[in-house]
């Protein structure tokens, strides 16, 4: 990987929690790191540029992407919000962010996808990357067209794209659905490496999970481009499973692959799911 690390890397959303993580987290693994997002990000750091930019207005866009080599998408709402919302900031937005880095010469993207772009599987329901979006809320509705935009601008304008279906990406899991997607802090920095430096990269979905033992999703294509997460949820298994209850969720969400973001509203029939 190491021989096709890009020299300026954007990062979008950086005053977020993943994308504060991977502030700290990529610091010095490339020359220049330019972080943006709307809210207050502090001093730059060594090694840092930063440029406050809103993803929904395509001149400030333009303004954040100038001679940049590589972008990592976090900015926009990361949870369910009003369609409004949804629309002008994690459909809209991420229009202008890729439409802005083909104009800037970008070739590689790592777009912060979500499980929420899959998550009306069954939890019973093993799949991989191949399988169609079944998106579990608007939030996840807008993943699941950031990573149809990436394709496009891979076949179209041969941009080397990889969507990351982010599980649960926190310091531990905290109930038992997120032993299953739960992705350790220092594994979602070296997927996003991966994403960054990897030498044949076309357009790719991957999930955003360590090595857990009871994941619901095969993650070969992030194996293939070289990711070898080093963490497992299993060690919180015990204590979490010990709780009562183990998951705070309802009888349809404890169904589902996106849990209470697939319960929320609904009002369908969970044996057509």
């Amino acid at each position: 990987m190491s021989e096709n690390r890009p020299d300026r890397v954007l990062l979008t959303g950086a005053a977020g929690d993943v994308g504060s993580m991977l502030r700290n987290g990529l610091a010095g693994r490339y020359p220049v790191l330019r972080v943006s997002d709307i809210a207050p990000l502090g001093e730059a750091r060594a090694g840092e540029e930063v440029v406050y930019a809103d993803i929904r207005k395509p001149d400030e866009v333009d303004r954040m992407m100038e001679d940049v080599d590589a972008v990592v998408h976090l900015g926009g709402h990361p949870v369910e919000n009003t369609w409004e919302n949804i629309l002008q900031t994690n459909i809209a937005g991420v229009y202008n962010v890729f439409e802005s880095a083909r104009r800037h010469g970008v070739k590689r993207i790592i777009f912060a996808s979500s499980n929420h772009a899959i998550g009306f599987y069954r939890r019973d329901r093993p799949i991989d990357s191949s399988v169609p979006a079944r998106p579990d809320s608007r939030y996840g509705l807008s993943k699941a067209f950031g990573e149809d935009l990436g394709s496009l601008y891979a076949d179209k304008h041969n941009i080397g794209v990889m969507a990351i279906r982010i599980g649960s990406c926190l310091k531990r899991p905290p109930n038992e659905r997120m032993l299953s997607t739960w992705i350790s802090h220092r594994d979602m920095v070296q997927l996003t490496q991966v994403g960054l430096e990897a030498s044949e990269l076309h357009f790719a979905i991957v999930y955003g999970i360590s090595d857990n033992r009871r994941s619901w999703w095969d993650n070969s294509v992030a194996s293939d481009l070289g990711y070898r997460p080093q963490d497992d949820s299993e060690i919180y298994a015990e204590e979490i499973l010990a709780m009562d209850p183990p998951e705070d969720a309802d009888e349809i969400a404890l169904q589902l692959q996106g849990g209470v973001f697939a319960s929320a509203e609904f009002d369908g029939d969970i044996s057509k799911v």
